[in-house]
């Protein structure tokens, strides 16, 4: 009661002037300026945005600029790598005094709102000990169209942060498996917020954007954008809502789980995406569009300029073959069957034509022809399919990665093999081969652009590790199977030392894995070369192996899921 009666008298006292709320004073209200949130911001149930500028703490807004002047500085380092940005920076002297009166409860140290149990980073690690920017848990399906910056959720804020996330994940889009039009998802963010792309969607982007950051303070958000691209996806398949970008959105969250080695969640949001591109027929292939018809006239001119259907017609596409990936290549990593099925009726097998790089859909190139069990033609040696665009590369290393793993793994010593297993291993072994043939050779991938030498990398990687695959069960020491093993894990490993530092940062987290299996090819010739005393080719390997080594644990600092291996195998070198 008495705190009753004080909040009374405390709301008949005259503010002086420049002490109400931002909120009240921006409405033209009454402010009784109590601390951290006025009544008349209870009363609105807008507490949390319940801000004061009495010159003793920062604003949100300058907490805002100031992010996005970072981001900007970051963004020019990732695009022109001779960037150096300023070795001294200036700091407020305010930035870590807030004392009661400052009451901006969005930026103040105290202000808890992540938790860590999610964290990949260790509990020793090293981690910025402030809040870059303390969101609140909103319920928003977007953070930037909410009440964090401004009341209504209508206005958006000039200073979104929305286009800077897009443009720090723009670069990793492949290493997710994300193939769209970056510029329509930026043009996307200016469009009223029935006509944007699907929060879930947004929202994984703005996770990796985060996840990539590190460890920049930004990743301390990952939580939050987490948990709002789960809610929208929710939502999303509640409402039936653009399942299309609920699909994608599932791949993104799936690959990030992986990357993070929350296995368990990765798995279960890449079956579900599978099945969901299942439900929806995206392997049945793309629908086409004929202008003529029985109420068609036939003398009716059409504009064959591209289309909007034949970019969304494209997409689709891409959006089968990123499930696709996911399924196939981690399905192998994680034992557990395929859910995109491959069968020999029409429902049951992949028709979804071979994907073309999102150009050729935004100039208008659909592929007319009708296809029929996609992959059944490349497996039996038609290589040359779909033409040889980088997501066409992409999608056939998956199945190869895949395809090898089911040969070896229908193989048991227990039992009696397949009659006809020597002939497929013979197949797949030649179609390897001659889809290797077609690619820039290792030694020139460093002529390429930085976007295809990334794909390019783990096509190559894939193809090599799925020789390992097929033959590592039949490998004897001296025999034909022996010698591919260790033919495709050099070849791999070539592919390792080129690698540069910024290089990790931007690899396919499917690559650590492959890495692995190379490994044990190289530890078991090293097994055998001791074993004879040769110890000039021991000391060949054994800096072969420092060097697997060494790239592991770069790898494992951006995607911590390689610690069991990188023990086994520097216990094995103290050997």
């Amino acid at each position: 009661m008495a705190n009753k009666v004080a909040l009374v008298s405390g709301s008949q006292t005259t503010l002086q002037r420049g002490k109400a709320c931002l909120r009240c004073r921006k409405r033209k209200m009454r402010c009784d300026g109590t601390k951290p949130a006025c009544q008349q911001c209870i009363r609105a149930k807008k507490g949390d945005g319940c801000e004061y500028d009495d010159g003793k703490g920062k604003t949100r807004t300058q907490i805002l600029k100031e992010t996005i002047a970072r981001l900007e500085t970051r963004i020019r380092e990732l695009e022109d790598p001779e960037y150096v940005s300023p070795a001294i920076t200036l700091h407020d002297p305010h930035i870590f005094h807030h004392s009661e009166s400052s009451s901006s409860s969005l930026g103040s140290p105290g202000s808890a709102t992540f938790s860590g149990s999610h964290s990949p980073f260790p509990p020793d690690a090293t981690s910025p000990s402030t809040s870059w920017i303390n969101l609140p848990q909103a319920t928003s399906s977007s953070p930037f169209a909410s009440e964090i910056f401004y009341e209504e959720p209508q206005i958006s804020t000039p200073f979104d942060l929305a286009p800077l996330l897009v443009n720090l994940f723009a670069p990793h889009r492949h290493q997710c498996g994300l193939e769209v039009h970056m510029g329509h998802i930026r043009e996307s963010l200016n469009l009223p917020l029935s006509e944007q792309r699907h929060p879930a969607l947004m929202n994984a982007i703005y996770l990796w954007a985060c996840f990539v950051s590190r460890p920049e303070p930004l990743c301390e958000h990952e939580e939050y954008f987490l948990n709002q691209a789960l809610e929208a996806q929710q939502q999303g398949l509640r409402m039936a809502d653009k399942v299309l970008d609920v699909i994608q959105a599932s791949c993104l969250l799936s690959v990030y789980f992986l990357a993070n080695g929350r296995l368990l969640e990765g798995s279960f949001h890449s079956s579900a995406a599978a099945a969901l591109a299942v439900q929806i027929g995206l392997h049945l292939g793309v629908p086409q569009e004929s202008p003529t018809g029985w109420m068609s006239d036939p003398n009716e001119t059409y504009d064959l300029k591209p289309q909007k259907t034949d970019y969304l017609r494209g997409e689709r596409v891409l959006a089968f073959w990123q499930v696709y990936n996911l399924d196939r290549c981690w399905s192998v990593v994680l034992r557990k069957p395929c859910v995109i099925p491959d069968g020999s009726s029409a429902l049951s097998s992949v028709n979804c034509p071979w994907p073309q790089d999102i150009a050729e859909y935004e100039s208008g190139y659909i592929d007319p022809s009708p296809t029929f069990r996609t992959l059944s033609g490349f497996l039996n040696g038609d290589v040359s399919s779909g033409g040889y665009s980088m997501q066409t590369l992409r999608a056939k290393a998956s199945t190869l990665f895949a395809h090898a793993d089911t040969i070896a793994r229908s193989w048991d010593s227990d039992i009696k093999a397949p009659a006809n297993i020597q002939d497929r291993i013979q197949v797949l072994e030649m179609t390897i081969t001659t889809f290797l043939s077609t690619l820039t050779p290792v030694h020139q991938l460093d002529g390429t652009m930085s976007d295809q030498r990334q794909i390019l990398i783990t096509v190559h990687t894939l193809a090599n590790t799925a020789t390992i695959l097929l033959f590592q069960r039949f490998a004897h020491e001296g025999g034909h199977a022996y010698e591919k093993c260790v033919q495709a894990a050099n070849t791999c490993l070539s592919i390792v030392k080129s690698l540069s530092t910024s290089d990790f940062s931007m690899l396919d987290p499917i690559l650590g894995t492959c890495w692995t299996t190379v490994v044990e090819v190289l530890v078991r010739q090293l097994d055998a070369i001791e074993s004879a005393w040769s110890p000039v080719k021991a000391t060949d390997l054994r800096t072969d192996l420092t060097t697997l080594l060494i790239a592991m644990t770069n790898f494992d600092s951006h995607f911590p899921i390689l610690a069991l291996p990188i023990s086994k195998l520097k216990t094995r070198l103290e050997v």
